[in-house]
């Protein structure tokens, strides 16, 4: 019986190897799954603003109401500005 404490194992870095692949393959796939979803949640969504904005101006050329506080879809208007986190410090200062 040999003791083979100094040398590599081959068999247990190919089975590691193996389990990270396949927990590879499964991340890839969770986030191939959620990409779909949300592109699907984009296109509902994006189906529901030219919906409404048909009839919000069908209703303001019926009713000549001014259109007020209505924004507009251009790819401009669609950016958000981010606020900075709130840091504990931030936070704390804002409960006194």
């Amino acid at each position: 019986m040999r003791f083979d404490l100094f040398h590599t194992r081959v068999d247990a870095h190919v089975r590691k190897a193996q389990q990270y692949l396949q927990e590879a393959n499964v991340a890839r796939l969770e986030h191939h799954v959620a990409a779909e979803h949300h592109s699907a949640l984009a296109s509902m969504y994006a189906e529901r603003v030219a919906w409404l904005e048909r009839e919000l101006s069908e209703s303001v050329m019926r009713f000549d109401l001014p259109l007020r506080g209505v924004a507009s879809t251009s790819p401009g208007s669609l950016k958000r500005t981010v606020e900075p986190p709130m840091t504990l410090p931030r936070a704390l200062q804002n409960e006194l």
